[in-house]
């Protein structure tokens, strides 16, 4: 045991200054491409709805379980208080969490623990199936976790460390593209003629995380659109100043210690 779990916490070498811009650039590429995107945003989606699912747990609500869709659409249901502070923090998890993983992702990484990464990836989603109520959803984290512990005990540790960067790209990048999505569809609900609204008289948009947290705290749902921007950036921006090895003359000065 003592050797297996010096194995998953040990340091491994950095992959080369190429390998990580080409692993950026395939995690890029997936997340701006219509049909790379489609089919790999429901990893993004169990990330979110795992994110909803842990805080509602943390702040005292009683989980109901997690559905994953076939069109990547997911669903967190819980039980509790209709008002109050956990509803809100539940509500507002769900955006947060993808970029907050991959920010922590590449925390781990700039510590040269990738397979601890991994390994810990793999536990989350361990955890998440227990949580999932649907077969498709079961088979989308299964998919997700055999996949992830193919890598960690078949790929030799160059590959292993490729992906582990591309996992913490893909995280950053795709934490942004659905902040920009509902941003879109948002923007969209608002020019839909009252008479074109849903048979259940919501717009389009009304259902999602903004305007949940709008109806529930009174502040406005681009509010909240831009306060998952703001996170989703500079977790982005956070994650890039970790991964990628910059010259050290482009490193910020430190200042000298001593008079």
């Amino acid at each position: 045991m003592a050797v297996f779990w010096d194995w998953v916490t040990g340091v491994q070498d950095a992959p080369p200054g190429w390998a990580v811009a080409v692993s950026a650039a395939v995690a890029l590429l997936i997340v701006v491409s219509p049909r790379l995107w489609r089919l790999t945003r429901i990893a993004i989606t169990i990330a979110h709805e795992s994110g909803h699912a842990v805080v509602s747990l943390l702040s005292g609500r009683r989980l109901e379980g997690i559905r994953l869709h076939a069109d990547t659409s997911g669903e967190t249901r819980s039980r509790g208080r209709g008002r109050g502070p956990g509803i809100v923090l539940t509500a507002l998890a769900g955006y947060l969490t993808p970029p907050l993983l991959g920010a922590g992702a590449a925390a781990l990484i700039a510590t040269h623990r990738v397979t601890l990464l991994l390994s810990l990836l793999l536990v989350m989603l361990a955890a998440t199936l227990l949580m999932v109520r649907n077969w498709y959803g079961a088979l989308a984290v299964l998919a997700t976790g055999g996949a992830l512990f193919a890598v960690i005990w078949l790929a030799a540790p160059a590959l292993r460390g490729a992906f582990g960067y591309g996992v913490a790209w893909f995280l950053l990048f795709g934490g942004v593209r659905p902040v920009a999505e509902l941003a879109r569809t948002r923007r969209q609900a608002k020019r839909w003629p009252q008479g074109q609204r849903l048979a259940s008289g919501h717009a389009p948009a009304a259902a999602s995380d903004a305007d949940q947290l709008a109806w529930l705290t009174g502040v406005p749902g681009g509010l909240w659109v831009f306060l998952f921007a703001l996170v989703a950036t500079g977790a982005l921006i956070l994650g890039a100043r970790l991964l990628v090895p910059w010259p050290a003359h482009l490193l910020p000065a430190r200042p000298l210690s001593g008079r």
